[in-house]
């Protein structure tokens, strides 16, 4: 059987994808991912071994008024007739996108061609590409019941798919990796997979009261490198991280996140303490404010808004959150991991042609 998985933009519209395709490949599915040519999707799935890559055009979608809106248009199109020619090329028998800009064209493609297409919202609230895409996926596959539920007889509710790699991290592999040392704490920042200018500035701001307590792992996103403090003591900045990553997580003592769906439904199936920093609504659909809230009231983190953050209000939260948990891990440890894999696969299986 075949497969055509796809979704890109950011992480977390790739990332989940890494959860599934070890149990298709077991299965004797052949995996074909579509992505487009520069995107973070072809860094990330390009390098998987037992997947075919195909680039595609995508138009980048906007929720407001830009004369570049007409020529995305244009290039969404062109994604369109790419995908259609890919799907005739390798028919396949169903097709599973995570969202992102260019898993529209490969939806709407399949659909053309009468090839049955899942896709898969990792929020509270569908983002825009999911939308457009429901009218021609057969099924909503959500992360979280709200969302299945709002979204009439197409929503199914199978959780988030969990990367099972990420329960094999290992602490003392992890800090010999980063050259810490077991007598500290470790402190864990992360921005998002393109990183978060506000994060690293805040977190920079007050490395010398940071690095006084903890040892800092920061992943900074692409090109967020500083050369400036590439010798501070207890302090390892990283761009991305792809086979530490488990490690870098089981180390972790604190956390500082951003709130993806994607992410902390991670950090929630590891039981780590974590701060969570959403994206602002003026930059976003709102979807991490609601994320981050929700766990904050089910006692799994602790908050701090952007609109909010200074170095002294990021630190007084994040030692907040580091005396505070044990408390943060006995409320997670009381929640069961929903680990949507399998029903994602149960899906799959449910709604492929043969």
């Amino acid at each position: 059987m075949k497969i055509i998985l796809t979704g890109g933009g950011t992480a977390g519209h790739v990332t989940p994808h890494l959860a599934i395709i070890p149990r298709l490949l077991q299965d004797g599915w052949e995996i074909h991912y579509v992505g487009t040519e520069n995107g973070m999707e072809k860094d990330i799935m390009g390098k998987v071994p037992g997947i075919t890559y195909h680039a595609i055009p995508a138009g980048k979608l906007r929720r407001y008024l830009s004369s570049k809106n007409i020529t995305d248009i244009g290039r969404t199109l062109k994604g369109v007739k790419e995908s259609r020619r890919i799907i005739e090329e390798v028919k396949p028998d169903i097709v599973f996108s995570k969202g992102g800009y260019v898993g529209l064209p490969v939806v709407v493609a399949a659909r053309m061609k009468g090839v049955p297409a899942l896709i898969h919202e990792s929020d509270m609230t569908s983002g825009l590409a999911n939308k457009l895409c429901k009218p021609f996926a057969k099924a909503l596959l959500t992360t979280f019941p709200e969302t299945a539920k709002s979204a009439g007889k197409k929503g199914v509710y199978v959780g988030a798919p969990i990367r099972e790699e990420l329960f094999r991290g290992d602490r003392d592999r992890g800090l010999k990796t980063f050259g810490f040392t077991q007598d500290r704490p470790v402190l864990l920042v992360m921005g998002g997979s393109s990183g978060a200018q506000a994060i690293n500035r805040a977190a920079r701001g007050i490395l010398d009261e940071l690095t006084g307590i903890f040892q800092v792992l920061h992943i900074c996103g692409n090109g967020n490198l500083d050369d400036l403090y590439e010798r501070t003591p207890g302090y390892v900045q990283a761009e991305y991280l792809n086979e530490e990553m488990a490690d870098a997580l089981t180390m972790a003592d604190v956390v500082v996140s951003r709130a993806g769906s994607n992410s902390i439904c991670e950090l929630l199936a590891l039981r780590k303490p974590t701060l969570l920093i959403p994206y602002p609504t003026e930059a976003s659909r709102g979807d991490q404010v609601v994320n981050a809230f929700s766990f904050m009231r089910r006692g799994f983190a602790r908050v701090l808004e952007q609109k909010d953050m200074t170095g002294e209000t990021l630190l007084s939260k994040i030692l907040e959150v580091y005396h505070d948990r044990g408390e943060l891990i006995e409320c997670m440890m009381r929640e069961p991991t929903h680990d949507g894999s399998g029903k994602i696969i149960e899906n799959i299986y449910k709604y492929a042609k043969k």
